[in-house]
Formats: structure tokens, sequence, C-alpha cells
């Protein structure tokens, strides 16, 4: 069998090739019988893979990663598909696509024409969708989590399952120790920092857009929640931070996938990143830093309370940004 899982459901995928190999026999015999490419490979050496006989177990496992993705020529392709549809029955293996590949795909085509191949689809969910995944994830690890905390998770967070599923995990741990075992919004204000940082992001975009009163009405929000004032300066400090290193990175001509690499920050908050600095110009940007900086000095030296200092930071980072 040959198997073309493509998506952006990296982790889908993952599960979902575990469970294929758990059901070929013993995983510690299977582990030395697997080969594994990345992107693109000489022909000759996965022919070879694939033609050897597994060694105490029912098959040899072979998985290559991203091959469409590495743009292979047409004569590495040829013979790919030219030998798929003779592979060994004791074969089985595996293309991972981190995207979608178009219907017109050569592999794709293949898999769902030959009764040796099989393609599947694996998309991240969206909205009312996402919801339910992080619903059904939280009782797949015995726990349990309220819609309204599951949709400020998603909100917050967005489709970036890796992270869904670690703050779940640390949810669902917390509260197995509590009487009530159901997760509930407070809960994950307490405990995850992206429902801070998505505040922060927010926060933000409505300084860069110049609008002062929705920026006032989301900082007084995050004091009637309790946040702690110096907590909330210190998730300024370390925004407009990041925005300025991202804009120098964006004047060097750096694009969001080399900039989350050279700042080593995750995709989703680089994106995020990469919107908001088109509302400010590097100087602005600076500019912003310093008053940040002029605030903190006033508050140790007495001279201001941070409370006080927040509010006329966003209203004046409205005029001045």
């Amino acid at each position: 069998m040959f198997y073309v899982f493509h998506g952006d459901d990296i982790q889908a995928q993952k599960e979902t090739l575990t469970k294929l190999i758990a059901k070929l026999g013993d995983v510690s015999m299977l582990d030395i019988n697997t080969t594994r490419f990345t992107g693109t490979m000489p022909f000759n050496e996965l022919r070879q893979a694939c033609d050897s006989i597994p060694f105490l177990a029912k098959a040899r496992i072979i998985i290559v990663t991203d091959f469409i993705q590495s743009k292979p020529d047409k004569a590495l392709m040829g013979e790919i598909l030219d030998y798929l549809p003779r592979l060994p029955e004791t074969t089985r293996l595996i293309f991972q696509e981190s995207k979608v590949l178009r219907d017109n795909n050569a592999l794709l085509k293949l898999a769902r024409q030959e009764k040796n191949g099989f393609e599947k689809l694996f998309s991240r969910p969206q909205g009312s969708q996402l919801e339910r995944w992080i619903i059904q994830r939280a009782e797949t690890k015995n726990g349990r989590i309220a819609p309204q905390a599951a949709h400020l998770l998603a909100t917050s967070i967005g489709n970036e399952l890796d992270i869904l599923d670690n703050e779940l995990e640390k949810l669902v741990a917390y509260k197995g120790q509590d009487e009530d075992p159901l997760i509930h919004v407070g809960d994950v204000a307490l405990l995850s920092p992206y429902v801070t940082e998505a505040s922060i992001f927010d926060l933000v975009d409505a300084i860069g857009n110049r609008n002062g009163k929705n920026a006032s009405r989301l900082l007084q929000e995050k004091f009637s929640q309790g946040a702690d004032p110096f907590y909330l300066f210190s998730m300024f400090v370390r925004q407009f931070r990041l925005l300025i290193q991202v804009k120098e990175l964006v004047v060097a001509g750096y694009r969001p996938a080399g900039i989350a690499r050279e700042l080593n920050l995750h995709n989703f908050v680089v994106t995020k990143l990469y919107q908001q600095v088109r509302g400010y110009t590097l100087q602005e940007l600076e500019q912003v830093y310093e008053h940040l900086l002029d605030i903190d000095i006033a508050v140790k030296t007495g001279q201001g309370d941070m409370k006080t200092s927040l509010d006329l930071l966003v209203a004046n980072l409205t005029l001045i940004a």
C-alpha cells in the first residue's frame, strides 16, 4: 500500500499514522523496519528501502515528508509514479504533505486510482468546528470543558492545534484536583497565557488603528477582570519589543516564515505581529518604546502609579502611534 496524507492538520496526520503503524504489529520491531525521507531523494534509495524484506515484522514502513513541497523533477516523479503500483505487498509507503495538494497532482490522482493507493485530506477545523474539536479533545484526555471556555480558547489561539492540545492538557490536569472538573472561562483566563496575549494583540490593534475608544475599553475590561497593571505593562513592553524586531526584519526583506526562525517564535504569533507592523513605521514603534521606558522610570521613582500610567499610555499612543 501507499498512502498520501495531505493538509495543514499535521497533528491529525501523525495520530493517524501512529494508529496505522500500531495495527501492523510490535511497534518496537516496526521501528527498526522504518525508513524516513524528507523532501526528495534518489529513486534508487527509495526503491531499495521499499523492496527490502521486513525483519521479524509484517511490514516495511517508509515515510516521506513533504516530497511534493520539495518540487521533485519530472524524471524522479515519473520513476516513482511508475513504481508505486508495483510496491511489494509487505511495504507501507506513506507520503506526508503539510499542505493541501491540488486535485490535478499526479501523486494524488494515482492514489485515488490505484487499488493499492489511499488518500486522505487533513484540514484544521475552523469556527464552530474548532470549538467542537476542543470539546472532544478535552474528553479524550478524560476532561470536560464548557462551551464558553472552548470559545475563549478558539478565539485566543485559533486553530493552532498543537498549542490547543498543550493548553487542554494543562487545564485538565489542573481541574483534576478540583471538586468541579468542568473547565470554565475563568480557568482558561487564569492558566492560559495566550488569552492575555490575545487581548494585548487586540489592544495594540486598536492603538495601531488610532481607535482610542476601543483601546480604552479593552484596557478597562482587563482591569475589571482583575489583571495586574504591572503584568499588563510587561506585556506591552514585550509586544512592542517584538514589533520592533519584526519591523526591522520586514524592512530587511524577511517573510513570516523567516521571521519565525530568526526570532524563534511560533508561526501564528509571527503572523499576527506581521499584520500589526503594517500600521506602524519603525520610527513610530521606537517612539512608543521610549514612551514605555519613561513610564517605567516614573513609576519606579514614585512619580506615578502604574494603573493611571497605563490609562494615559493608551490615550497617548492613539495620538502618537
